[in-house]
């Protein structure tokens, strides 16, 4: 990818992430946050907080795409490791499973107290999967290719390694950040895996017509040189 279009890539990606939270936290947000600002009529501090959340956003999407990078480095030596991608597959099915167990088991469990919580996770964890099934069936449709698996592993395991941040810093009944995070991490992944290979595509266009100038440049040079 050419540096103008990974800048594209970067910025598109900052602009989901931000632009998510911030709409998101005006709903998950509204009662312990918003909402007395807004009856009082504080609204420095109310669009401060929009800002702020937008800005977390920015860094959300920061890490998402780390992690994306770090992902197609460790897939390509997962099929160097394994010379076959059939057995890579079945160790990512592997992986993906055992993320969900550490998920419900290590991150919910110890803090669901109440049916309301274990509804609240539930939830989360559909959506989870609801967002990470479409975006890997809408990948395979865009690449006629098997990376059903690959796709779900991306947007399961780690999308929750992202999450992590989240689900490590809460206390009891702090669960905003939890639900409020998982939103941008899903779109700006999702975003990364399905737009990547048109940017890719958009380089080589571009390196080609460079190319071509150039080949014109040295002709029209030697032209005159003649």
């Amino acid at each position: 990818m050419t540096i103008r279009n990974w800048f594209k890539f970067f910025l598109n990606a900052m602009l989901i992430g931000g632009s998510i939270t911030g709409v998101f936290s005006l709903f998950i947000r509204w009662n312990d946050f918003y909402a007395v600002h807004f009856s009082n009529g504080e609204w420095a501090e109310f669009f401060s907080g929009i800002i702020w959340f937008v800005i977390l956003g920015f860094t959300m999407s920061v890490i998402a795409q780390m992690g994306f990078f770090a992902y197609l480095t460790v897939h390509q030596i997962g099929v160097n490791i394994f010379r076959s991608l059939t057995l890579w597959n079945w160790v990512q099915m592997l992986i993906i499973v055992v993320t969900l167990v550490d998920l419900v088991l290590f991150r919910f469990k110890p803090y669901a107290h109440t049916a309301q919580d274990w509804l609240l996770y539930i939830v989360l964890l559909l959506v989870l999967l609801a967002g990470s099934i479409a975006t890997a069936i809408q990948k395979t449709r865009l690449t006629k290719k098997h990376v059903l698996v690959p796709a779900l592993f991306f947007m399961i395991v780690v999308t929750t390694l992202e999450w992590l941040i989240a689900l490590w810093v809460r206390t009891d009944g702090g669960d905003e950040y939890v639900t409020l995070l998982l939103f941008p991490l899903l779109a700006v992944n999702a975003f990364q895996l399905l737009v990547l290979p048109k940017y890719n595509a958009k380089s080589d266009e571009d390196r080609l017509k460079l190319e071509e100038r150039r080949k014109a440049r040295r002709l029209a040079e030697a032209s005159k040189a003649k």
